[in-house]
């Protein structure tokens, strides 16, 4: 489903989503209100949408796509480069958030990179999250030189899971995860539902904000363009 106000730019990825042979446009709005609607009749398995629109802000939509189908993936696609509006997307369940640095953003590869569990996010917005990241950290807080995965008495999470979690950190995707670990993609998604619940986020960007905030993991392990 796409859900933009521009209408060359939500027309450019309606042709992009039925230019794939395995991916079907089934809804494409202008405003809060129909989509809203469409949602909750058919919750889709991806959802690309803009924040700024007409009626409302987009946040909306992903806080109540998230109830319907919480395994919807979401990717925002927007002008809007503040830390606001970054950290509440990603808190409400937001995968990616690419910025509209160009018109015609590179719609198939961020949906290919959001199926196989990867986190599409402008390189400019990466280095906003590092930098919120840190500052949240603290002076007073362990160096990143020796700061490392907790064990699982002090986190709660299994020696598996803190692996899992490494990994995400680093920017692998799913099946990276699976290769590196010698686990099947099953296994991993199993982990990952297990540490998303442990940690009460809704998507990989949440569990590695509130992870590093909480010291678990050192802010360098994280890819400034991932």
């Amino acid at each position: 489903m796409v859900v933009e106000d521009d209408p060359g730019i939500r027309r450019y990825m309606e042709d992009a989503i039925n230019g794939q042979a395995d991916l079907r446009c089934v809804g494409s709005f202008d405003r809060i209100q129909p989509s809203r609607q469409a949602l909750q009749t058919s919750p889709p398995d991806i959802l690309l949408l803009d924040l700024g629109l007409p009626d409302g802000h987009g946040i909306e939509l992903i806080s109540l796509c998230k109830q319907l189908n919480p395994l919807c993936e979401i990717l925002v696609i927007t002008s809007f480069s503040d830390d606001a509006n970054i950290i509440r997307c990603l808190e409400a369940g937001a995968q990616g958030y690419i910025l509209k640095d160009a018109f015609h953003p590179d719609i198939p590869r961020f949906i290919s990179e959001l199926r196989q569990g990867g986190s599409p996010i402008s390189p400019r917005i990466g280095r906003k999250l590092l930098s919120l990241l840190r500052q949240q950290k603290g002076p007073s807080q362990p160096s990143p030189a020796t700061t490392v995965c907790p064990s699982p008495d002090e986190s709660n999470l299994s020696g598996r899971e803190a692996e899992v979690l490494n990994l995400i950190a680093r920017g692998y995707s799913y099946q990276e995860i699976s290769g590196h670990l010698a686990i099947s993609l099953n296994t991993v998604r199993t982990y990952i539902k297990q540490i998303y619940q442990k940690l009460a986020v809704r998507s990989r960007g949440e569990a590695v904000f509130e992870a590093a905030k909480m010291g678990w993991l050192p802010a360098q392990l994280l890819r400034p363009d991932s």
